[in-house]
Protein backbone atom coordinates (compact mmCIF):
# COMPACT_ATOMS: atom_id res chain seq x y z
CA UNK A 1 0.00 0.00 0.00
CA UNK A 2 1.47 3.70 -0.84
CA UNK A 3 1.53 6.32 1.35
CA UNK A 4 -0.50 9.48 0.57
CA UNK A 5 1.44 12.55 -0.98
CA UNK A 6 0.40 15.80 0.96
CA UNK A 7 1.94 19.52 1.02
CA UNK A 8 1.89 21.84 3.77
CA UNK A 9 3.54 25.45 3.62
CA UNK A 10 6.08 26.39 6.84
CA UNK A 11 8.75 29.71 6.03
CA UNK A 12 7.01 30.46 2.09
CA UNK A 13 8.14 27.06 1.65
CA UNK A 14 6.10 24.11 -0.01
CA UNK A 15 6.81 20.74 1.66
CA UNK A 16 5.93 17.33 1.30
CA UNK A 17 5.20 14.65 3.93
CA UNK A 18 3.52 11.40 3.45
CA UNK A 19 1.13 9.67 5.28
CA UNK A 20 0.77 6.08 5.57
CA UNK A 21 -2.50 6.09 7.48
CA UNK A 22 -3.72 4.60 10.41
CA UNK A 23 -6.51 6.67 11.38
CA UNK A 24 -7.46 6.72 15.48
CA UNK A 25 -4.07 5.43 16.65
CA UNK A 26 -1.46 7.63 17.80
CA UNK A 27 0.78 9.92 15.34
CA UNK A 28 4.51 8.41 15.14
CA UNK A 29 6.18 11.36 13.05
CA UNK A 30 9.84 10.01 11.09
CA UNK A 31 12.27 12.61 10.32
CA UNK A 32 15.15 11.71 8.01
CA UNK A 33 18.54 12.30 8.03
CA UNK A 34 20.76 14.56 5.42
CA UNK A 35 21.23 14.01 1.68
CA UNK A 36 18.09 11.57 2.36
CA UNK A 37 14.37 11.57 1.66
CA UNK A 38 11.16 10.38 3.45
CA UNK A 39 10.28 7.30 1.30
CA UNK A 40 13.74 5.78 3.23
CA UNK A 41 11.39 5.17 5.84
CA UNK A 42 8.68 3.26 4.13
CA UNK A 43 9.72 -0.51 5.76
CA UNK A 44 10.01 1.03 8.90
CA UNK A 45 6.71 3.26 8.60
CA UNK A 46 4.65 -0.13 6.90
CA UNK A 47 5.92 -1.70 9.42
CA UNK A 48 4.62 0.62 12.66
CA UNK A 49 1.52 1.38 11.11
CA UNK A 50 0.12 -1.43 12.80
CA UNK A 51 0.40 0.46 15.88
CA UNK A 52 0.28 4.20 14.86
CA UNK A 53 -0.93 6.81 12.69
CA UNK A 54 2.53 7.16 10.65
CA UNK A 55 3.47 10.68 8.87
CA UNK A 56 7.19 11.22 6.83
CA UNK A 57 8.47 14.38 5.81
CA UNK A 58 10.53 15.59 3.02
CA UNK A 59 12.75 17.84 4.83
CA UNK A 60 13.26 21.32 3.01
CA UNK A 61 15.74 20.98 0.09
CA UNK A 62 15.23 17.08 -0.14
CA UNK A 63 12.98 14.82 -1.89
CA UNK A 64 9.99 16.74 -3.39
CA UNK A 65 10.34 19.33 -0.76
CA UNK A 66 11.38 22.88 -1.83
CA UNK A 67 14.95 24.22 -2.31
CA UNK A 68 15.32 27.19 -0.53
CA UNK A 69 17.71 29.77 -1.96
CA UNK A 70 19.77 31.32 0.20
CA UNK A 71 18.80 29.31 3.61
CA UNK A 72 21.22 27.90 5.86
CA UNK A 73 19.63 24.81 6.05
CA UNK A 74 20.10 24.66 9.45
CA UNK A 75 19.34 22.77 12.65
CA UNK A 76 16.44 25.15 14.10
CA UNK A 77 14.86 25.61 10.40
CA UNK A 78 14.44 21.87 9.99
CA UNK A 79 12.88 22.18 13.31
CA UNK A 80 10.76 25.17 12.46
CA UNK A 81 9.40 23.11 9.52
CA UNK A 82 9.00 19.96 12.49
CA UNK A 83 6.85 22.60 14.38
CA UNK A 84 4.70 23.26 11.90
CA UNK A 85 4.00 20.29 10.58
CA UNK A 86 3.27 18.97 13.88
CA UNK A 87 0.34 21.66 14.35
CA UNK A 88 -1.23 20.48 10.96
CA UNK A 89 -1.24 16.70 12.44
CA UNK A 90 -2.38 18.40 15.84
CA UNK A 91 -2.22 15.03 18.04
CA UNK A 92 0.06 15.72 20.92
CA UNK A 93 1.68 14.41 22.29
CA UNK A 94 3.19 12.68 19.43
CA UNK A 95 6.02 10.10 19.10
CA UNK A 96 9.07 11.54 16.98
CA UNK A 97 11.53 8.59 15.18
CA UNK A 98 14.64 10.77 13.76
CA UNK A 99 17.68 9.31 11.59
CA UNK A 100 21.17 11.11 11.54
CA UNK A 101 20.27 15.13 11.02
CA UNK A 102 16.56 13.78 11.74
CA UNK A 103 17.49 12.47 14.93
CA UNK A 104 19.09 15.79 15.71
CA UNK A 105 15.80 17.67 14.84
CA UNK A 106 13.63 15.08 16.32
CA UNK A 107 16.04 15.39 20.19
CA UNK A 108 16.42 19.53 19.07
CA UNK A 109 11.97 19.81 19.05
CA UNK A 110 11.77 17.35 22.24
CA UNK A 111 13.52 20.00 24.01
CA UNK A 112 11.89 23.04 23.21
CA UNK A 113 8.53 21.24 23.17
CA UNK A 114 8.89 19.02 25.92
CA UNK A 115 4.81 18.58 26.49
CA UNK A 116 4.28 17.85 22.71
CA UNK A 117 6.49 14.79 22.34
CA UNK A 118 5.57 11.28 24.41
CA UNK A 119 8.26 9.23 23.15
CA UNK A 120 12.04 9.70 21.07
CA UNK A 121 13.59 7.53 19.17
CA UNK A 122 17.03 9.33 17.64
CA UNK A 123 18.96 6.63 15.06
CA UNK A 124 22.63 7.97 15.03
CA UNK A 125 21.42 11.28 15.38
CA UNK A 126 22.99 13.00 18.84
CA UNK A 127 25.05 16.61 17.36
CA UNK A 128 28.29 16.73 16.32
CA UNK A 129 31.10 15.48 18.65
CA UNK A 130 33.26 17.26 20.61
CA UNK A 131 36.55 18.11 18.53
CA UNK A 132 34.58 18.04 15.43
CA UNK A 133 34.68 21.09 13.11
CA UNK A 134 32.03 22.88 14.97
CA UNK A 135 34.25 23.41 17.76
CA UNK A 136 36.65 25.60 16.08
CA UNK A 137 36.74 29.16 16.82
CA UNK A 138 33.48 31.31 15.25
CA UNK A 139 35.77 33.63 12.81
CA UNK A 140 37.21 29.97 11.40
CA UNK A 141 33.89 28.37 11.35
CA UNK A 142 32.23 31.57 9.16
CA UNK A 143 35.27 31.51 7.40
CA UNK A 144 34.90 28.04 6.25
CA UNK A 145 31.50 27.92 5.41
CA UNK A 146 31.44 31.24 3.30
CA UNK A 147 34.73 29.46 1.38
CA UNK A 148 32.56 25.50 1.44
CA UNK A 149 29.45 27.97 -0.42
CA UNK A 150 31.83 29.45 -3.00
CA UNK A 151 33.02 26.13 -3.77
CA UNK A 152 29.74 24.75 -4.20
CA UNK A 153 28.87 27.85 -6.64
CA UNK A 154 31.64 26.64 -9.14
CA UNK A 155 30.22 22.60 -8.61
CA UNK A 156 27.82 21.32 -11.00
CA UNK A 157 25.76 18.54 -9.23
CA UNK A 158 26.79 14.93 -10.33
CA UNK A 159 24.42 13.01 -13.11
CA UNK A 160 24.37 9.69 -13.75
CA UNK A 161 23.99 7.78 -17.49
CA UNK A 162 21.30 5.06 -16.12
CA UNK A 163 19.19 4.12 -12.89
CA UNK A 164 22.18 1.32 -12.70
CA UNK A 165 24.63 3.56 -12.38
CA UNK A 166 22.96 5.56 -9.60
CA UNK A 167 22.11 2.78 -7.73
CA UNK A 168 25.57 1.31 -8.17
CA UNK A 169 26.16 4.68 -6.35
CA UNK A 170 23.57 4.24 -3.84
CA UNK A 171 24.99 0.96 -2.62
CA UNK A 172 28.83 2.36 -2.51
CA UNK A 173 28.05 4.77 0.05
CA UNK A 174 26.05 1.79 2.19
CA UNK A 175 27.61 -1.04 1.35
CA UNK A 176 25.19 -3.18 3.38
CA UNK A 177 22.17 -2.39 1.34
CA UNK A 178 20.50 -5.09 -0.50
CA UNK A 179 20.31 -4.59 -4.09
CA UNK A 180 15.98 -3.79 -3.71
CA UNK A 181 16.37 -1.73 -0.96
CA UNK A 182 18.96 0.11 -3.20
CA UNK A 183 16.84 0.48 -5.73
CA UNK A 184 13.99 1.49 -4.60
CA UNK A 185 15.65 4.43 -2.48
CA UNK A 186 17.17 5.31 -5.24
CA UNK A 187 14.11 5.65 -7.62
CA UNK A 188 12.72 7.54 -4.42
CA UNK A 189 15.97 9.98 -4.51
CA UNK A 190 16.56 10.96 -7.88
CA UNK A 191 14.97 12.95 -11.06
CA UNK A 192 15.40 12.28 -14.72
CA UNK A 193 16.94 15.47 -16.99
CA UNK A 194 16.25 16.09 -20.28
CA UNK A 195 19.28 13.92 -21.87
CA UNK A 196 18.32 10.93 -19.85
CA UNK A 197 20.48 11.05 -17.22
CA UNK A 198 19.81 10.81 -13.57
CA UNK A 199 20.28 13.63 -10.82
CA UNK A 200 19.78 13.26 -6.98
CA UNK A 201 16.47 15.02 -5.59
CA UNK A 202 18.16 16.92 -2.78
CA UNK A 203 19.64 20.20 -3.04
CA UNK A 204 23.63 20.74 -3.45
CA UNK A 205 23.57 23.28 -0.82
CA UNK A 206 21.95 21.34 1.94
CA UNK A 207 25.35 19.65 2.06
CA UNK A 208 26.76 22.62 3.73
CA UNK A 209 26.04 22.82 7.86
CA UNK A 210 25.34 26.45 8.87
CA UNK A 211 28.31 27.69 10.93
CA UNK A 212 26.33 28.41 13.80
CA UNK A 213 23.78 26.73 15.78
CA UNK A 214 25.58 23.51 15.93
CA UNK A 215 26.85 24.06 19.41
CA UNK A 216 27.43 20.86 21.45
CA UNK A 217 26.70 22.75 24.29
CA UNK A 218 23.64 24.27 23.08
CA UNK A 219 22.34 20.94 22.04
CA UNK A 220 23.07 19.00 25.70
CA UNK A 221 21.37 21.37 27.04
CA UNK A 222 18.28 21.59 24.79
CA UNK A 223 18.36 17.85 25.33
CA UNK A 224 18.44 18.71 29.02
CA UNK A 225 15.02 19.75 28.90
CA UNK A 226 13.35 16.40 27.60
CA UNK A 227 10.65 14.83 30.02
CA UNK A 228 9.81 11.95 28.11
CA UNK A 229 11.94 8.68 27.56
CA UNK A 230 14.70 8.51 24.58
CA UNK A 231 15.40 5.71 22.66
CA UNK A 232 19.03 6.12 21.11
CA UNK A 233 20.30 3.60 18.26
CA UNK A 234 24.20 3.31 17.29
CA UNK A 235 25.56 0.98 14.79
CA UNK A 236 28.50 -0.92 15.34
CA UNK A 237 30.17 -0.47 12.13
CA UNK A 238 29.23 3.05 11.80
CA UNK A 239 31.87 6.15 11.07
CA UNK A 240 30.51 7.98 14.00
CA UNK A 241 31.77 7.55 16.98
CA UNK A 242 29.87 6.40 20.13
CA UNK A 243 28.02 9.23 22.05
CA UNK A 244 28.14 7.71 25.22
CA UNK A 245 31.49 7.68 25.59
CA UNK A 246 31.84 11.21 24.47
CA UNK A 247 29.54 12.51 27.01
CA UNK A 248 27.12 13.56 24.42
CA UNK A 249 24.42 11.85 26.47
CA UNK A 250 25.13 13.25 29.67
CA UNK A 251 22.11 15.34 29.92
CA UNK A 252 19.53 13.25 28.76
CA UNK A 253 17.60 12.72 32.05
CA UNK A 254 15.65 9.01 30.91
CA UNK A 255 17.26 7.04 27.77
CA UNK A 256 18.42 3.90 26.50
CA UNK A 257 20.98 2.99 24.02
CA UNK A 258 20.95 0.21 22.01
CA UNK A 259 24.08 -0.72 20.18
CA UNK A 260 23.30 -3.05 16.79
CA UNK A 261 26.20 -5.28 15.36
CA UNK A 262 26.46 -5.44 11.57
CA UNK A 263 24.96 -2.18 11.33
CA UNK A 264 26.61 1.25 9.90
CA UNK A 265 25.35 4.88 9.53
CA UNK A 266 21.70 3.42 8.16
CA UNK A 267 21.30 0.47 10.70
CA UNK A 268 17.28 0.67 10.20
CA UNK A 269 18.27 -0.35 6.32
CA UNK A 270 21.45 -2.80 7.55
CA UNK A 271 19.21 -4.74 10.30
CA UNK A 272 15.41 -3.67 9.99
CA UNK A 273 14.66 -6.57 11.86
CA UNK A 274 16.50 -5.58 15.10
CA UNK A 275 15.84 -2.51 14.60
CA UNK A 276 11.72 -2.87 14.88
CA UNK A 277 11.75 -5.10 17.23
CA UNK A 278 13.70 -2.65 19.61
CA UNK A 279 11.17 0.35 18.38
CA UNK A 280 8.35 -1.46 19.13
CA UNK A 281 9.26 -2.67 22.40
CA UNK A 282 9.98 0.97 23.80
CA UNK A 283 7.45 2.55 21.90
CA UNK A 284 4.59 0.32 22.91
CA UNK A 285 4.45 0.04 26.92
CA UNK A 286 1.69 -3.04 27.61
CA UNK A 287 -1.17 -0.61 28.05
CA UNK A 288 -0.03 1.57 24.92
CA UNK A 289 -0.05 -1.76 22.92
CA UNK A 290 -3.01 -2.88 23.76
CA UNK A 291 -5.06 0.47 23.12
CA UNK A 292 -2.99 0.44 19.69
CA UNK A 293 -4.47 -3.48 18.85
CA UNK A 294 -7.56 -1.96 19.25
Amino acid sequence: MEPVSHYFYSHRLKLQFWDYGGDGKPSLLLVHGGLDHARSWDWVARSLREHFHVYALDLRGHGNSAWAPGALYSVAEHVLDVSALADIIDDFPLYLTGHSLGGIIALVYAGIYPDRVKKVITIEGMGFPPGSKYDKPADERLRGWIEAVRKTEQRDPRTYPDLDSAVARMKEANPHLREDVARHLTLHGTNWQSDGSLIWKFDNYARLLAPFGNSLEDFKQIIGKITCPVLIFWGMESWAPDPEKDGRTETLKNYRMVRVPQAGHWLHHDQLEIFLAEAKAFLLSDSEREAASG
